[in-house]
Formats: structure tokens, sequence, C-alpha cells
């Protein structure tokens, strides 16, 4: 069998110091220019001890479903056809030949399953809850209730299946409840026509395709897979073909294939870069801070930072512990995070050029299993100075909040700071 075999997939598990540039970190890790389809890497980080008398005793979740195979065979196809058409005339090159190979392999196990979770999202869910479990056990102690939810999404839906099982292994005697239903559509999964499909989101469209083609590197790839310069020139729509080829290698890592066979070595460091930063270019456009489109697609959640406020009003009002956790999609956890201002991602320009030399990178917010965690601290029940620290992706993260006492915050201080924010958008 002529398929690569993959030998860096362990790499891929591990993120890079914040210290180094996107570049650097591409270099070391081919996985993170996947962006959205970056396997889940797990926390890089120990987390800070909680301030001496506090424990936790609630926790906000709202997490990205686990890994996925491709939502359609629209890429694969595109791909393989073209790659399959010029084979039939003699104008592959032996790596062109090859990567057709792995491409029929790859259509061969996704058949059938396009969106599905795969079983490593399944297994990266179970590990997410068990590191919550074990990290803070108080919340989920005999007789705590756990409250789960889920978009109406099937691959959300096992996600949370998952998540739930392992802590019922762990402790069987949680009192879990589990829903998934359109009447939780409107914070869950909201799709606003205002921001996603309205007037702010086609001023960007000609600074994004400008930004596109000044980072096209299609060529290269183009004259490793074709044997003929006319060819392409004349048949092949080169930067659709790198577009779609480049989706199909991103999106491997999160299948069992994963262990046979990977895309990234028919790129060159540069091109994975290059590839990477119009994805990252245009998840910001569409859910960060961009002024491109006026700085408003992180309000697209505010329902669900809304949702999240007050349902931690009302179980810090209980005097047991809890949990509240959701199970949704990455273009949700996205724009809560801008919305949220964690780590600066909250980031407004429109300079798409500079934007990875301010460090905004997708692929720290939203892998698959992406996920937000909000955990409340106290010394009792009757205690009403709570603190809460946020954990992106299970790192703990900064948020634009004054405290003496980071990575913790005073709720009311951070209740206060998002309503205020949340009040000075007009629907």
């Amino acid at each position: 069998m002529r398929t690569i075999i993959l030998t860096i997939f362990a790499v891929c598990l591990v993120m890079p110091s914040w210290s180094q540039t996107a570049k650097e970190e591409i270099k070391k890790n081919a996985c993170l220019s996947a962006s959205n389809f970056l396997a889940y890497p797990g926390p890089q980080k120990a987390l800070t001890p909680a301030p001496k008398g506090l424990k936790p005793f609630y926790i906000s979740h709202y997490g990205r479903h686990g890994s996925r195979y491709m939502t359609s065979r629209r890429d694969y196809d595109y791909a393989y056809f073209a790659l399959q058409r010029a084979d039939s005339l003699g104008k592959l090159t032996e790596l062109g030949k090859d990567v057709l190979h792995r491409l029929a392999l790859i259509r061969d196990e996704t058949e059938g399953r396009f969106g599905e979770l795969t079983p490593l999202g399944a297994r990266q869910h179970k590990e997410i809850a068990r590191r919550m479990f074990e990290r803070f056990p108080e919340v989920f102690a005999d007789g705590a209730t756990v409250d789960a939810r889920s978009t109406v999404v099937i691959r959300c839906i096992l996600s949370m299946s998952n998540a739930l099982h392992q802590l019922l292994a762990l402790n069987p005697k949680l009192k879990v409840s589990q829903d998934a239903s359109v009447s939780d559509m409107y914070y869950m999964n909201q799709e606003d026509k205002e921001l996603w499909a309205g007037k702010t989101v086609p001023a960007a469209a000609y600074p994004y395709d400008d930004f596109c083609r000044r980072h096209d590197r299609s060529a290269g790839l183009m004259a490793r897979l074709f044997n003929d310069t006319a060819y392409v020139n004349h048949r092949v729509n080169a930067t659709r073909l790198n577009s779609c080829l480049f989706t199909v290698a991103s999106n491997v890592q999160n299948t069992e294939l994963r262990k046979r066979l990977t895309f990234y070595d028919i790129y060159t460091d540069e091109e994975l870069y290059h590839n990477w930063l119009i994805d990252n270019a245009r998840s910001y456009i569409g859910y960060g801070g961009s002024k491109l489109t006026q700085s408003l697609q992180p309000f697209s959640q505010r329902n669900l930072l809304r949702r999240i406020i007050e349902e931690a009003d009302s179980c810090i009002k209980l005097g047991q512990p809890c949990a509240s956790l959701r199970f949704g999609h990455e273009t949700i956890v996205m724009p809560l995070v801008c919305l949220l201002g964690l780590n600066n991602f909250d980031l407004q320009m429109d300079d798409l050029e500079q934007l990875d030399r301010k460090g905004w990178r997708n692929y720290r917010i939203f892998p698959m299993a992406a996920n937000l965690q909000f955990v409340f601290y106290r010394k009792d029940a009757q205690d009403t100075d709570v603190m809460v620290k946020v954990l992106l992706n299970e790192d703990e993260a900064k948020l634009p909040i004054k405290s003496n006492m980071e990575p913790y915050y005073r709720w009311r201080d951070l209740r206060d700071y998002y309503l205020k924010k949340l009040a000075e958008y007009q629907d």
C-alpha cells in the first residue's frame, strides 16, 4: 500500500508555548493549521489553587461536540473527482496518484457518517468529564444535581451522553437529567439573522477576498500533484482544489485513519501557514470583534450569556452543589469567548494582516470538544462573596475585569460587567 504512515499525531495533542508565533507553532505541529478541525489537545497547565477556605460548588459549562467526520461529501468529492479525471488523462505525478489513493480511503471511511461523532470524539468528552470530576470533586458529591442540555444535533447529543455516562460511572449517586429540545435553541444554538446574514457581514467581503488572494499558495501544490502546467491552467480550479484538499487534510486527525495516513506531507510549512491564515481571518470576521463587521458578531451569543448569568444566580441560592452542562457547536463557543473577552480575544481591528501578529489564533479557541467552564467558589452556603474562574479548554483564562486574585474574580464584578455590556447592545 502506498499510504503515507502518520508518525506525528501525538504532537497534535500538545499545544505550544504562548511565546511562539503562529508560524512557529504550525511548523512544530501541523495539526494546529486545521483551525476548528484541530483534535482536542486537552489542558496544558496546572490549575491555580483556590483562595484559602473557598471550595467549588457549581460549574456552568458550554462545550462543543467532540471530533466528528466532515459534514458533507462536497470537499471529498470535488478533490477526488478532480484528481481521478486528471489520472484518467495521465496528468498526475506519482504524488498525485498517491493522494488520489488516500482520498479513496478517507471517502470510504466517511461514507454514511457525515457530521457524526467519531470514536475519538466520544473519548474526548469522557476524558473532559473525568477531569472535571477529579478537579472539582465537591461539585459532584453524592446527591449533586447535574442538568445537561444539548442542541438537537446527534453529535452533540452523543457528546452529552458520553460525558454523563462518565460522570455517573465516577459517582452513581449524582442526580442527572438530560434534554435536547428545539425550545432551548434560542440560546443553545442561536441563529442570528441580523448578525450572520444581515447588513454587517457583506461589508467585509472585499477585504477578505483580497486577503485570500494575497495568501493563496495553491500553485506549489498543483505543481507537485500534476505533471502538465497547461492542464492545470485550463482545467483545474487550483484555489478550490487546494481548499478542498486542505479541509480533508485538516479533518483526518479526528478519524481512526489518523493512525494510518496524513495529507500534511503534500504541503510545505509555508503553505500550511498561509492556508491557516485564510481560515483564521474568516473566523475573525464571522465570529470575532472585527471592525469590518462593526465588532458586533460576538453579540450573537447575548442570549446564551444571559442564560449563563441567570442560571448561575439561581444555583448560587441553592444549598447544594450542582452543574449546568450544555453541549453545542464551535460557532457558539468562538463568539461567546470573544463576547467575554477571554485572553484578549475581544480584539477589535480591521487590518487582517495584523491579526496573527496580535495573537488572535482561532485554534486556541475552538478545537473539537472546545469548552468553557465557569467554576464557582465560596466558603459555605451562607457565603455571599462568591468567586468564579473561567476555564477555556480546561486552562484558566484571563478576563477583562480587575481582580487582585486572578484567575479568580468576584461573581458580582463579573456579573455586573457583562450585564452592562449586554445592555449596550441594541437588539
